[in-house]
């Protein structure tokens, strides 16, 4: 008779056991009882093993005094937001964007601990449904303020047959020791179009988590970039679903990470039918320190005939003590596909810098320079020219800090 092993629990376990009672989720609390947080014994926490990274978690979030200013703003945006977990009143939407609000999670079950502990501690959700294409960039600020505080959120989103949008999603808060649950569904309607960027601008010393799960219908198109630039430890998780014939999603991201931070972009994604593509790109650049993850996954179901997917992560080290850490992985189940990964890592070219110091250019200019082109392609298929703007600021903002 197999003899079960008691799982020895940590100061964090502790607390989100405590949580999830308070708020009547036992069964969530059962399940940290009896496995605890992720170790690197689970393989999609093999390089993020949260049981020895999250060591505390803060009190649960109580409703924010009041907000500071968004820590990105675009010109000409529609802003919503969300503080510690609740909905902020908007103001008057844009022709065919209807808002609201419901109770609790939005993601879809699955067995994941961080989407576990969304639908659990999410007291309510953002609702957005847009009937028609919209023209100007719709900003969800999503903060946490005050004292550190542990909360949780989560959006959903409908976007009609034929419409078009570029929605931005930003994580920001107080200067504390937060840690941030954030979960956003997209359900995407025939020949949608959208654009979907994140940003954490979360403090040094916050954690950050986000789930983020996308279904694409017949003949939609996604373009999502997730960046890291700002929370110690960070974690967003990427699931798309292709479920109509000729679905398309580039989906990229961008790991910015310097010393002591730890930033984790991980996609599991499903070509759930004939004829849809993708064409996955994440890139990190790590200094001092610093621990870049990047995982990605490509399932192909066993009727996805003619899927055609390929994903590349690129990595950049700026310093000899970072680390950069990849792991892609197909799962195919059908045989009439093309399908393929790859995953590259270096230093800067060196020819390139002594060609560019060459004629003048400051070391430090002609790395930043290298570095911009790098990053390039991700942010160049951003059409909005606010919002293109606005990542190189972010992105220039990150090389600054390191001279």
């Amino acid at each position: 008779m197999a003899l079960t092993v008691p799982v020895r629990l940590g100061t964090a376990e502790n607390t989100l056991i405590e949580q999830l009672n308070s708020v009547g989720a036992a069964a969530e609390a059962e399940r940290i009882t009896v496995a605890g947080l992720p170790t690197r014994r689970v393989e999609s926490y093999h390089y993020t093993d949260l049981k020895m990274l999250l060591k505390a978690i803060p009190p649960l979030a109580q409703a924010a005094n009041e907000a500071s200013a968004p820590a990105l703003r675009i010109a000409g945006a529609y802003q919503l937001m969300i503080a510690n977990g609740v909905v902020q009143a908007a103001s008057t939407a844009p022709a065919g964007v209807i808002v609201g609000k419901t109770a609790g999670g939005v993601l879809s079950t699955r067995d994941d601990v961080l989407v576990h502990l969304n639908g659990a501690l999410a007291k309510e959700s953002l609702t957005l449904t847009l009937e028609n294409s919209v023209d100007p960039v719709i900003q969800i600020d999503r903060r946490i303020e005050g004292e550190a505080a542990h909360a949780a959120d989560s959006v959903k989103i409908f976007v009609a047959d034929g419409a078009s949008a570029v929605i931005l999603e930003t994580f920001s808060g107080s200067d504390a020791a937060h840690v941030g649950n954030h979960g956003t569904y997209m359900a995407l309607g025939k020949n949608a179009v959208v654009t979907h960027v994140t940003v954490d601008l979360s403090s040094r010393s916050a954690a950050h988590f986000a789930s983020n799960e996308y279904h694409l219908a017949d003949g939609a198109k996604l373009r999502t970039l997730v960046i890291h630039a700002g929370a110690g430890l960070s974690r967003t998780q990427v699931f798309p679903r292709y479920e109509g014939a000729g679905a398309h999603g580039d989906i990229t991201g961008l790991n910015l990470v310097s010393d002591g931070q730890h930033a984790d972009i991980t996609m599991d994604a499903l070509h759930a039918v004939p004829g849809t593509t993708s064409q996955p790109l994440f890139k990190s650049i790590a200094r001092g320190r610093g621990k870049s993850v990047v995982q990605g996954k490509l399932v192909v179901a066993r009727d996805a005939q003619k899927t055609d997917a390929k994903f590349m992560h690129q990595g950049l080290m700026l310093s000899d003590e970072a680390e950069i850490l990849s792991k892609p992985e197909l799962e195919i189940y059908a045989d009439d596909v093309v399908c393929g990964h790859g995953s590259t890592c270096g230093k800067l070219d060196e020819d390139s810098m002594f060609y560019l110091e060459s004629r003048g250019i400051p070391t430090a200019e002609a790395e930043t320079m290298l570095v911009r082109g790098f990053l390039e392609e991700l942010v160049d298929p951003i059409e909005d020219e606010a919002l293109a703007e606005a990542l190189h600021g972010i992105i220039d903002g990150w090389l600054l800090a390191g001279k």
